[in-house]
């Protein structure tokens, strides 16, 4: 299962991986969010142990939605060293997550 992100566990899971993250921003009530969640999980398996694939459900971790700018959900941002390199905003197919997630490997 992706990783939970927290604003507790943020910095340490995604602001110091030496692997790339991708963070999929989510709410429970969001349809395209549920319609994404299945993609997000198979990434985590197929990427586990080479990139790290973690969810942050915005209605919990306002601060983390505010300080990244999410205005939409869901939006899939990806990190490398600490920083965002790429966003994907709303729905899209896995293979647009996996080209972007795989440019950064």
């Amino acid at each position: 299962m992706a990783k939970e992100l927290t604003v507790s566990n943020f910095e340490e899971v995604v602001l110091q991986s030496k692997q790339p993250v991708l963070v999929d921003f989510w709410a429970q009530w969001c349809g395209p969010c549920k319609a994404i969640g299945p993609i997000i999980e198979e990434i985590h398996n197929e990427y586990e142990g080479n990139a790290v694939v973690g969810k942050v459900d915005v209605d919990s971790n306002q601060e983390l939605a505010v300080k990244y700018g999410i205005m939409n959900i869901p939006t899939v941002l990806f990190f490398k060293d600490g920083q965002v390199v790429d966003k994907l905003k709303g729905a899209a197919p896995k293979k647009e997550f996996v080209k972007r997630l795989e440019s950064l490997l």
